[in-house]
């Protein structure tokens, strides 16, 4: 059996010896040639896994260890009889404490106060189910619409999207790429998406960069039909268009989901998937020696601080997204090196808050958020 790993896969290591002729490409470029006698492929989105890559090799299983799938044909696959597995999930808290940190640099940047703001999500899986129950704790209210949802289990706790678009003060997105069909989400922000919003939301797009038109997007801003974006997905990725960078309020290359936790789950679900496939008695199989951050203890004084600035700074110091947006500001050429070493993450539950306040409110939202006190 021989499986090939590429894109910088983490914690993977000695996983497979055992059972495998294992290749690392270590960042070379998958190509046909490598695997034409491969039996399995672990790979992230920047292979693409399709006929080009694929025809005449002997790949019975390719798996993803992320959350999207579109750099897979998986129509080919079918049609070949290659079985294929992604990540649902693996990432949804990294994204989860991506948006917390985006929502607290924009109430401080803009002064608003999240708790009189409605968010609106667009998508609401693993994701955006997460982010829904983020925001409901921030205390904001939240509009949820997810049409794969509504008609599946009915109408009740979904919101059409004009409504949607009429009430957020914030919209964030969290869907797939679908090129086509009656959920297709190719361009779903468009100029007609914008000429529906009535409040001049704040745009975020963490999900795909082909969701929104880029054109669109300067357009609604230079109109005043929007107040502000975050971007971490752009189309044409790595070649971002500068002039829609200037405009934004924080711009990351495409790292919402980057967190240690979340690439080690990715990875973790990978290895459970390939040993389930080929009967390798590893289903159980979990990354070990998740890098920690120098300090995992996070000390707040909240004296006289409202309980949104308690929060701040506790997430802030797990996350601060604007030393991710001065990063690609400072050298945008580099945006795959940005994301190939980006500096250790780790979500909420790594950290130990100390904190001196006497609102139990605060205290039990730092417990909600998953923080240890």
């Amino acid at each position: 059996m021989k499986v090939i790993i590429d894109d910088k896969i983490p914690y993977i290591k000695g996983a497979l010896e055992p059972f495998a002729e294992v290749v690392y490409l270590a960042g070379s470029k998958t190509t046909p040639e490598i695997v034409k006698d491969a039996d399995a492929i672990i790979t992230r989105t920047r292979t693409n896994c399709n006929e080009n890559l694929l025809a005449g090799s002997t790949v019975k299983f390719i798996a993803s260890a992320t959350i999207g799938y579109d750099h897979i044909d998986t129509e080919y696959c079918e049609r070949s009889g290659i079985t294929w597995t992604n990540a649902p999930g693996c990432n949804s808290k990294s994204v989860e404490q991506y948006i917390a940190s985006a929502l607290m640099a924009l109430a401080e940047k803009h002064g608003f106060k999240l708790t009189e703001k409605t968010i609106g999500i667009v998508g609401v899986g693993n994701v955006g189910s997460k982010v829904a129950r983020l925001c409901e704790i921030l205390g904001m209210r939240v509009l949820l619409n997810d049409p794969p949802r509504a008609r599946e289990e009915g109408a009740k706790g979904f919101v059409e999207l004009d409504e949607l678009l009429e009430k957020a003060d914030i919209i964030t997105l969290h869907v797939p790429l679908n090129l086509e069909g009656i959920d297709k989400t190719y361009h779903l922000v468009d100029g007609s998406f914008f000429a529906r919003t009535a409040k001049k939301p704040i745009i975020i797009n963490s999900c795909r960069g082909e969701v929104t038109e880029t054109s669109a997007l300067k357009s609604a801003l230079k109109a005043g039909l929007i107040s502000g974006i975050v971007i971490d997905c752009w189309e044409n990725e790595p070649d971002i268009d500068l002039e829609l960078l200037d405009l934004v309020d924080l711009g990351t290359p495409h790292i919402a989901g980057y967190s240690k936790d979340g690439k080690a789950n990715g990875t973790s679900m990978s290895i459970r998937a390939l040993s389930k496939f080929f009967d390798l008695g590893i289903n159980n199989w979990k990354c070990k020696d998740i890098e920690l951050p120098d300090s995992t203890e996070i000390i707040i004084d909240g004296t006289g601080k409202t309980t949104q600035q308690v929060l701040a700074e506790a997430i802030f110091a797990t996350y601060d997204i604007r030393e991710d947006d001065k990063r690609l500001r400072a050298s945008v050429t580099t945006f795959e090196k940005q994301r190939g070493d980006y500096p250790i993450r780790r979500e909420f539950p790594t950290f130990n808050v100390i904190c001196k306040v006497n609102n139990i409110k605060t205290i039990n939202k730092l417990k909600l958020l998953g923080f240890r006190l």
